[in-house]
């Protein structure tokens, strides 16, 4: 039997039992863990509260073996609250659904248990923190936590330079399966012409340029969202269920 500790943030829970909850967590040191929490369910648990979708928790794990990740479920036996990050994203019908894209997104790139997704955990704490200060518009947030998870994914599109000949931007065409913005030489079916700004809005995202990110036109925001979503979805293979719910 041994004892883990960790810092991670709540992705969902399941109910199991009649009081206990099976909880998925995104962590910094072991990546996505599920662990049985149990009594959480009933109405004086404390420790269940904690425990809670975007909570940012430190936590300890109690499982058989040498290793957290084994044959069975470890119990997560004790929590303390880093971040409340809940109380104020899921108040707010636009950043709850900007916020609930996040969580899946963080699961799905992180399929495989007990493997270490530091960069991606970093980018999932980042997110929820400027989602619940209410920094920026939970949409851009989003669409740039969308981004930057693809990057450290080993996706990365390409806003300016061709993807596939490296040509200097601008590039006037898009495609989602050639990596991102193309030339015309190298264009392929397709592709798609985004206004310019679009791109522009795009690239600021994925590098953090906040000023010009919050400038950009409503317009263009919405076609970068659509464009974010389309390439999202081919990497993926196949879409998330709650970005159909974000508000634009």
């Amino acid at each position: 039997m041994s004892l883990f500790r960790d810092d991670g943030v709540v992705l969902r829970t399941q109910k199991l039992g009649e009081a206990d909850r099976i909880i998925t967590l995104l962590t910094r040191g072991h990546g996505r863990v599920r662990a049985v929490a149990r009594g959480v369910r009933r109405t004086k648990s404390k420790f269940g509260a904690r425990l809670e979708p975007f909570s940012h928790v430190d936590v300890q794990f109690f499982a058989r073996g040498s290793e957290l990740i084994g044959r069975g479920l470890p119990l997560c036996t004790q929590s303390e609250t880093i971040a409340p990050y809940g109380g104020v994203i899921v108040s707010d019908y636009t950043r709850y659904t900007a916020g609930t894209a996040m969580l899946e997104t963080a699961e799905r790139f992180t399929d495989h248990e007990g493997e270490p997704a530091v960069q991606q955990y970093l980018l999932l704490v980042g997110a929820l923190r400027t989602l619940a200060r209410g920094e920026h518009a939970p949409h851009l947030v989003l669409d740039a936590f969308l981004l930057r998870s693809l990057a450290v994914n080993g996706y990365a599109p390409s806003f300016g330079d061709c993807a596939k000949c490296g040509m200097p931007g601008p590039n006037r065409f898009f495609s989602v399966a050639a990596g991102g913005s193309v030339c015309v030489d190298c264009r392929v079916p397709g592709s798609v012409v985004p206004s310019p700004q679009t791109l522009v809005l795009l690239g600021a995202l994925l590098t953090g340029d906040w000023e010009t990110a919050d400038a950009t036109e409503p317009r263009y925001v919405r076609e970068g969202s659509g464009l974010v979503s389309a390439y999202l979805h081919w990497h993926l293979e196949r879409g998330l269920r709650s970005l159909r719910y974000v508000e634009k």
